[in-house]
This record gives C-alpha cells, sequence and structure tokens, in this order.
C-alpha cells in the first residue's frame, strides 16, 4: 500500500502539469493571434493612409547630374619593381608619419518589414519560376495576381497599390524575404532579384513591374519614391545611405534617390515616406550565394619562394553581378571606396581550390616568411593593366574579380591581398592610401623589421602587393608618407 501514494502523487502531479501546459499554450496562441491581427492592423492602415496621399498630385522635382567617379591619377602610377640586387637586403625598422585615420564603416543591419508579415494558407499553391543571376527562385504567384496600370496617374497608382497591399500578397513578400536570407543577399542584391522577378511576371519595362518592384522593396523595410514622367512611364528611386558615382539623383528632403534605368532629367515624383523605412546599404560584406557557374579556367602561379601555383575557374554568375554593382563611398570620403570592395569576401569555390595551395606553401613557416610568401604570389601570379586602357575609367575590382580578369592594378592586387591575409594568416589589415597609390599594412603577432607606422598605439607593417618583389615592410619609393591615410577594414 505505501508505494501506491507515490504513484498516485505522481499521476495527479503529472495531469496537473499537463493541464497547466495546455492552458498555457491556449493562451500563448490566443496571444499569437492578437498580436498578428494587430500587427495586420498596423500594416493594413500603414498602406491605406500611404495609397490615399499617393491620391494628391505629385510634385515636379528637377534631376540633379550624376557624380562622376574619382579621376584616375594623371600620368597612371605605373607598378615599381625591386632590382635585383636589392631583393636579399633587410628593411630597417622605420616609423612613417600619415596624414589622417578613416575609421571602419558601421555595419548596418538590413530593413525588415514594418511589422511581421504573417503566412497565409494557400489553396492553389501556384508557383511562379524566374532566374535571378543564374540562380533559379520561385515564389508563391499565379495569373490571378496581375494586375493592369491603365495610366501612370495618381489615381490609378493608388488604386493598384490598394490591390497589392491585400493579404494574398503575404507570401508573395515573405517568399522574397526568405530568398534574401537563404542566397545571402546584399541590399543591392536583393534589389535586383525583386526587378528580376516583376519584369520577368509583368515584361520588361512595364510600368506594372515597376510598381510590383517598388512594393515588393518598400515592403521589406526599403526607402523608396514613386515618379512618372509626362510619357507615361513609371518610374522607381531609391535611397542609399552612401553616395553613388556616375548616377543622375533628386534631391527630396535634402536625401539623394536614384532613379533605375530612367533618362529623364525631370519627374513628378510622390516624395511621402513609408513607416520606418530605412536606405539600403551598398555595403556587401558577405558571400552572395548565387548558383555555380565556372567559366573559362585560369592558371595563376607566382615566379618566388616556393612558387605556388593553382588552376582556378571563377563563378561567372557571381562576375556578372559584381558588374552591376555601383561605385560609391561613405560619409563623402572618396578614399571609403575600397572599402566596400576590401570587406567582400572571396567566394567559397574560390577560397576551396585556392586556399589548400596557398596553406600548404606557407605551413610550418613564421608570420614574416608566410607573408612574404602571400604578397610575392600577388604581386608576381598577375599581370598589370591600367583602368582606363582596359575599362575607360575607374574600375576597382572585388577579390573573386581580380582571380577572374586577366589583368589588375594597385588596389585590386591590395583588396585581393587583404582578403589572403586575413582570412589565411589571420591577421588584421588597413589600407594605405597615397596620393594615386594603394597599399596595405599589417598588424602581426610577430616584430617584423620595416616601414611601420602606429595607429591607436598598435603597429602595423607596411605592405604593399604592388610594389613587385618587394618583401613585407618595405614602401614602394617616392611616396609621401605625410599625406597617406589609414583606412580601417573592420
Amino acid at each position: 500500500m505505501k508505494h501506491l501514494f507515490p504513484l498516485l502523487f505522481l499521476l495527479l502531479y503529472v495531469g496537473y502539469t499537463t493541464a497547466q501546459e495546455r492552458d498555457l499554450l491556449k493562451e500563448y496562441e490566443e496571444f499569437r493571434k492578437q498580436a498578428q491581427a494587430e500587427y495586420a492592423d498596423f500594416r493594413d492602415k500603414a498602406n491605406a493612409e500611404y495609397s490615399e496621399f499617393m491620391r494628391k498630385a505629385w510634385q515636379w522635382y528637377q534631376g540633379e547630374p550624376p557624380l562622376p567617379a574619382p579621376p584616375l591619377p594623371d600620368p597612371p602610377v605605373p607598378p615599381v619593381v625591386l632590382p635585383e640586387d636589392e631583393r636579399d637586403k633587410v628593411p630597417e625598422n622605420k616609423p612613417i608619419p600619415y596624414e589622417d585615420v578613416i575609421p571602419a564603416p558601421v555595419v548596418i543591419e538590413q530593413p525588415e518589414p514594418v511589422t511581421p508579415i504573417p503566412e497565409l494558407p494557400d489553396a492553389k499553391g501556384e508557383w511562379f519560376t524566374f532566374t535571378v543571376f543564374g540562380t533559379e527562385c520561385k515564389v508563391r504567384l499565379s495569373d490571378d495576381d496581375r494586375f493592369t496600370l491603365q495610366s501612370c496617374k495618381e489615381e490609378a497608382v493608388a488604386d493598384a497599390w490598394q490591390t497589392l497591399s491585400q493579404s494574398r500578397y503575404n507570401n508573395l513578400i515573405r517568399e522574397c524575404l526568405e530568398l534574401r536570407t537563404r542566397l545571402n543577399l546584399c541590399d543591392w542584391a536583393y534589389l535586383q532579384l525583386l526587378q528580376q522577378l516583376s519584369s520577368d511576371f509583368f515584361g520588361k519595362n512595364a510600368n506594372e513591374a515597376t510598381l510590383l518592384t517598388a512594393f515588393l522593396y518598400s515592403q521589406s523595410g526599403y526607402k523608396i519614391r514613386l515618379a512618372r514622367s509626362n510619357a507615361n512611364r513609371l518610374y522607381l528611386l531609391i535611397a542609399s545611405r552612401h553616395t553613388i558615382y556616375k548616377m543622375a539623383y533628386y534631391l527630396i528632403a535634402n536625401e539623394k534617390f536614384y532613379p533605375l534605368n530612367c533618362n529623364e532629367t525631370g519627374l513628378y515624383i510622390y516624395d511621402r515616406a513609408f513607416h520606418n523605412e530605412q536606405s539600403l546599404s551598398l555595403v556587401i560584406g558577405k558571400e552572395q550565394h548565387f548558383a555555380m557557374n565556372a567559366g573559362a579556367e585560369r592558371t595563376l602561379t607566382a615566379q618566388g619562394y616556393s612558387k605556388p601555383t593553382v588552376t582556378i575557374a571563377s563563378n561567372m554568375n557571381l562576375i556578372d553581378f559584381f558588374n552591376t554593382y555601383p561605385q560609391s563611398h561613405i560619409n563623402n570620403d572618396a578614399t571609403t571606396v575600397w572599402t566596400f570592395y576590401a570587406n567582400t569576401p572571396l567566394s567559397q569555390p574560390v577560397k576551396d581550390v585556392l586556399y589548400p595551395v596557398l596553406s600548404s606553401a606557407i605551413q610550418g613557416k613564421s608570420e614574416q616568411d608566410a607573408a612574404n610568401i602571400i604578397i610575392n604570389f600577388v604581386q608576381t601570379a598577375f599581370e598589370y593593366g591600367y583602368d582606363d586602357e582596359i575599362w575607360g575609367g575607374e574600375r576597382p575590382f572585388f577579390a573573386d574579380e581580380t582571380i577572374h580578369y586577366p589583368f589588375s592594378d594597385c588596389e585590386d592586387r591590395v583588396i585581393l591581398f587583404t582578403n589572403l591575409i586575413r582570412d589565411l594568416m589571420g591577421l588584421k589589415v588597413v589600407l594605405l592610401y597615397y596620393p594615386n597609390h594603394l597599399a596595405t599594412a599589417v598588424q602581426f603577432n610577430e616584430n617584423i623589421p620595416g616601414d611601420y607606422l602606429v595607429v591607436n598605439g598598435v603597429r602595423y607593417l607596411v605592405c604593399d602587393p604592388t610594389y613587385i618583389w618587394a618583401d613585407i615592410g618595405m614602401t614602394m619609393p617616392n611616396k609621401d608618407n605625410k599625406s597617406a591615410k589609414v583606412v580601417f577594414l573592420e
């Protein structure tokens, strides 16, 4: 009998706990439904208010001319080759001055919808498939979801915005955002995805495609403006945290908005803000996960040390994306243009082929020897080329582009070197910008002799991937260190 009491107590306790858990789950489910209803109500009101103001007359704005890209050096600065009889000399331990320090860019989280968007039951289960940069994507979208813009006048656009604001498009917004996460897309790549989706669904250059892109980008949390021309064309204007070169813009409330696919010099613009909108960032900072499309193989061989050799093929889908990327800078400082490129990592397919070769070459070496092997690879495995001769103007490369294209210049080599030295050796690196030239400086753990600078109490050794055959610690001749700027990457 005495054994029955503990068992009875346990059964009663379990029953009580289960009942209590059921009550808690019920309360949570009721709370969740209420929260979703409140979210939906707030978003509905926001869109209703937005479309209602859209019916009022849009304001005429005159466009501003595009800002030119930073000028190329005149004359172009050629690479310098260290004379053969000086290659065995040990550099002197010499501090060098610098003019200014440019801090690392602030990391900004990507925008999110004004409220969470719940998934809705989908009885049809119809999917629309499209391809962006060689990567197949699909979203729940059917022919029933098409709409027609009779004109680009205020009333017609507002009516279409109200149509898009219906809950039937919730799953579409959710799936676009899920694609942004799954493909690891930066703000610019996400915009390209929405444009591709919209143009495939409605047809290229269709006003409906422009409005769908604008709606999806706005509902994803981005700052946009709609505009129309006198020729019944609808345009999307985007706000950017970073000044964009070679792109005309409209100044609205002292903020630059850049029209996409537009050659008009003036537009009627709906200039009202949406709730909690956020300007896009042109920082990439992460690998874009586009499907692999291997290009032609390229063999890279260093001329010094262990002469590491690698045969590699780039992902052409990624190269195509980089070709769409606009040049820009942060806080009106043109020297920061390089941070966008240097802070974007090499793609994993390139790493999978290149890194084992270089890791094997530096294995067991001191920091000094390992860094010399890496910098010599960048100095001698690539052919130098001038941007004006090849591209007709300034054209910085992401590290993957330096691997892909047959020619590269000083900033391209620096961007690649910063990736290699951080990934393979785990060292911190800054950019060293001279007038008309770009180099780097690396924070080593060893006290390696050579030209160095001290920034915030930290010693950085000069490393120049364009000073051919020069070891780490050697500054290219005739560089004015007093006017050099230190540009932080992280």
